[in-house]
C-alpha cells in the first residue's frame, strides 16, 4: 500500500492546507459575501469558488516556478499582493458594503471567482505550501505515492471547504440577519489582520532577501 499511496505525506499536506485555508473560518466570510444572495445563488457561488480555488492551486502546483520565474515575481512579492487585496475585501466586509443588493446576477459570480475563490480560500499561503511539497516531491524523486498523496491531500481540502460553504445556508438560518452582520463584522476584522499579517510576513521576507 505504501509504494502506492504516502499516508505521512498525505497527512502533512492535509493538515497543513486545512490551517492555511480554514473550513470552519471561510463560513462567517463566505456569509458577508454572499449574504444579498438567495439559497440557490449562494450554493452556486460555493461550487464555483470550489473549482476556482482547486484550478488556481493546480495550476501553480504543477507550473508555479516556471511562471514566477518567467515573470521575474517573488513568493512575498506575491504574498503581499494577496494580502493588499484581503485587506481591499476585509474593510468592505467592516463597512457593510458586502450586504448592498448586487444590480444583477453577474455580480454574485465574481464574488465567488474574487476574492471568494482566491485570494480567501486560494491565496498565498495555500499556494506556497503547496509548492513547496510539490518541490520537496521532485526533489526526493516524486515517486507514485507521493504525487498521490499530495493529490488526495489537496482534494480532501477542498471537499471539506465545500461542505463548510455548502451547510452555511443553515448557520444563516441559526444566526439570523443581525447574527449574520455580528459575524461579517468580525470576520472582516480577524481578515484585517491576517492580510497586515501576510503584508509583514513579505516585508520581512524582502528585508532578509535584500541584507
Amino acid at each position: 500500500m505504501s509504494e502506492f499511496f504516502d499516508v505521512r505525506l498525505f497527512t502533512e499536506v492535509f493538515v497543513t492546507l486545512f490551517v492555511i485555508m480554514d473550513p470552519p473560518g471561510t463560513v462567517p466570510v463566505f456569509l458577508g459575501l454572499t449574504g444579498a444572495m438567495g439559497a440557490k445563488q449562494r450554493n452556486q457561488a460555493a461550487r464555483t469558488a470550489i473549482f476556482v480555488a482547486f484550478g488556481v492551486i493546480v495550476a501553480f502546483a504543477v507550473f508555479g516556478q516556471q511562471i514566477l520565474s518567467y515573470m521575474h515575481i517573488s513568493l512575498p512579492a506575491l504574498q503581499t499582493a494577496g494580502g493588499l487585496l484581503l485587506l481591499l475585501v476585509a474593510m468592505e466586509l467592516l463597512t457593510g458594503k458586502m450586504e448592498e443588493p448586487q444590480p444583477s446576477g453577474n455580480k454574485s459570480v465574481n464574488v465567488a471567482l474574487v476574492p471568494l475563490g482566491t485570494p480567501l480560500l486560494a491565496g498565498p499561503g495555500a499556494i506556497v505550501a503547496t509548492m513547496v511539497f510539490v518541490q520537496r516531491a521532485g526533489e526526493r524523486g516524486g515517486g507514485v505515492a507521493e504525487w498521490v498523496a499530495i493529490a488526495a491531500g489537496v482534494v480532501a481540502v477542498h471537499v471539506c471547504l465545500w461542505l463548510s460553504m455548502r451547510f452555511a445556508n443553515v448557520i444563516n438560518r441559526v444566526l439570523g440577519d443581525s447574527g449574520t452582520i455580528l459575524v461579517t463584522r468580525i470576520a472582516g476584522l480577524l481578515l484585517a489582520a491576517i492580510a497586515v499579517q501576510l503584508v509583514a510576513d513579505a516585508v520581512i521576507e524582502f528585508v532578509q532577501n535584500a541584507s
